[in-house]
């Protein structure tokens, strides 16, 4: 339990508020590239409770810039794509991507007011398939060496996802290791559908047991976590025997990201990005270790379960999530299909907009969650302080030894399970076809 006004610090991104301020501090995922290669590449953002427009000018760079225009308060999504930069159809004040106005037709030809005209502009960058804006004060931070931005674009495949919920119930989901046991549980064990959560019913490395055994089979996973530059990492151990144990190895990265394992050959670096205080999306970053992946498949399977504009759930509450009793009976846990993204959004949104904290009752394996918010609140002490060199990643760190993060599956000793699960990541680094996967060193401690 905690209390109310905790929860609104931890919550609430807007403007001037505590996690808001934190936030701003970071790179944050805008929009997919996807989004922009049409015929008129501008697209409205909502991005932390502010309302923006991101477009691509005739030179092929990238605006992000205020919504409204600073004359009346004119849609800017509706602005013309002309001249190097978007014009608004009200009066025909043009804006440039750097927020500039630089004409007004309609005021007189001696006119200098445009030149006292700037509007809301934050710097973007686009990186295998994702636009980034940053949204704070000073010189944005350099990215990290992370797999994700390292991997060549053919390795990599960009979507994104929206949940009707707050950002932090949808990141807490990734850093529950015990989880995936109950919620996302198959009955049976056969393999009968390529689908999103294939990992969960894939065979366990290095044995013939189904994942789907073994998540109901072992129940209780011992969870630790060690903090990192970046975050910090979670182990969940799921002890099969005297002497073999299952391995779980994922991430959280500050502020509002998780890079997990999703199969042997590919990882998910996943961001929880705040709409706003009650919506938000999941933008996800899949990285082939052994092969390019095939985007036009990835993307038709998904769009399958995803609706465009607005990348929203075909399954969602107002459908029950596809809830069926006869299959909660024989075939999954939950009753809500295959795709274990449903599970998830059904167990995020499901508590309501925004979790009444002050109920909730957590218990040991919630060790990654009350790690965590130890972190958002520490970070908010030091971001009033305008101490920023204590926030993870920004803290006078050299990003390019922020490398990785590990994140693996895999089946080791007991007694030496650490190194089991280093010596897998390195054997699929080493194997990595079509880009240097390798650590040049560790990840910073």
């Amino acid at each position: 339990m905690i209390s109310q006004s905790l929860n609104n610090s931890l919550t609430m991104t807007g403007a001037g508020t505590e996690a808001g301020e934190v936030f701003r501090h970071y790179w944050q995922p805008a929009a997919l590239s996807d989004e922009l290669a049409v015929e008129r590449p501008v697209v409205p953002v909502t991005l932390l409770g502010e309302k923006l427009v991101l477009f691509r000018d005739d030179e092929g760079e990238l605006g992000l810039i205020d919504r409204h225009c600073p004359h009346r308060g004119a849609d800017l999504c509706f602005g013309r794509l002309e001249d190097n930069g978007l014009r608004c159809p009200f009066h025909g004040w043009h804006f440039d991507r750097l927020g500039h106005c630089v004409e007004q037709p309609g005021e007189p030809a001696d006119s200098t007011l445009y030149q006292r005209i700037k509007t809301t502009r934050y710097p973007v960058v686009e990186r295998n398939g994702i636009v980034f804006a940053y949204m704070g004060p000073g010189e944005p931070p350099p990215f990290p060496e992370f797999d994700c931005f390292r991997a060549p674009d053919s390795h990599v495949f960009a979507f994104k996802g929206l949940w009707e919920c707050n950002w932090l119930q949808a990141m807490e989901v990734g850093i529950d290791p015990a989880h995936a046991s109950f919620l996302h549980r198959f009955l049976r064990d056969e393999d009968t559908k390529d689908s999103y959560g294939k990992q969960f019913r894939d065979k366990a490395a290095n044995t013939d047991m189904p994942m789907t055994e073994l998540l109901r089979n072992y129940p209780r996973p011992e969870i630790s976590v060690e903090q990192t530059d970046y975050g910090m990492r979670l182990v969940a151990l799921r002890h099969l025997d005297e002497t073999n144990t299952h391995v779980r190895v994922t991430n959280q990265i500050f502020p509002h990201a998780i890079c997990i394992p999703m199969s042997r050959e590919m990882t998910i670096t996943q961001w929880h990005v705040p709409i706003d205080d009650t919506h938000c999306y999941w933008y996800s970053l899949f990285t082939s270790f052994d092969k390019p992946v095939d985007k036009a498949l990835m993307r038709e399977q998904r769009l399958k379960e995803h609706r465009l504009p607005d990348y929203a759930p075909i399954k969602n509450k107002h459908n029950h999530y596809g809830f069926n009793p006869a299959e909660q009976q024989r075939e999954t846990y939950t009753g809500m299909g295959l795709d274990i993204n449903v599970h998830d959004q059904w167990a995020v949104e499901s508590p309501g907009p925004i979790t009444d904290r002050r109920r909730e009752h957590l218990g040991t394996t919630d060790v990654g969650i009350i790690h965590y918010r130890r972190m958002l609140r520490a970070a908010i002490k030091s971001v009033k302080k305008g101490n920023t060199e204590d926030l993870p990643m920004l803290g006078g760190i050299d990003t390019s030894l922020l490398v990785g993060p590990v994140s693996n599956d895999t089946i080791g000793k007991r007694e030496s399970w650490r190194e089991d699960y280093e010596s897998a990541d390195r054997q699929r680094r080493a194997t990595c076809s079509g880009w240097d996967a390798s650590l040049p060193t560790p990840a910073s401690e």
